[in-house]
């Protein structure tokens, strides 16, 4: 299981890669973070709407209410040109990151064994 800290870390970069894919209503986002990780990841509905609603704020994403199948009513997100530009520095940061951690712990091996 992921700490809290890191997933709400996690949490711009989640959603805006998946809004990159195709526009979704927030209870799909949390479905597809969860099936897309294996269900390493879940974001809760109730905390995924503030974020969401941040983005919006700062431009990231647009929303607009569309009816669903079963005629029920959703705010669906769209990744906005703005949003596309935050993605860029996002992933560089959470890539140098991760690069950071593996040459700490060797997560893939590529440390050689007595370097440190």
């Amino acid at each position: 299981m992921i700490d809290a800290n890191v997933k709400r870390g996690s949490a711009e970069l989640a959603v805006l890669s998946l809004l990159e894919r195709s526009s979704m209503h927030g209870y799909e986002i949390a479905k597809r973070v969860e099936q897309d990780t294996a269900g390493v990841l879940k974001f809760d509905v109730a905390s995924l709407y503030p974020l969401l609603y941040r983005m919006e704020k700062r431009g990231w994403v647009s929303a607009e209410w569309r009816d669903s199948d079963t005629g029920r009513r959703r705010r669906c997100y769209k990744l906005t040109k703005e949003g596309k530009k935050q993605l860029v520095p996002l992933r560089q940061q959470w890539r140098s990151f991760f690069t950071a951690l593996d040459r700490l712990g060797g997560l893939t091996g590529t440390v050689a064994e007595g370097s440190l």
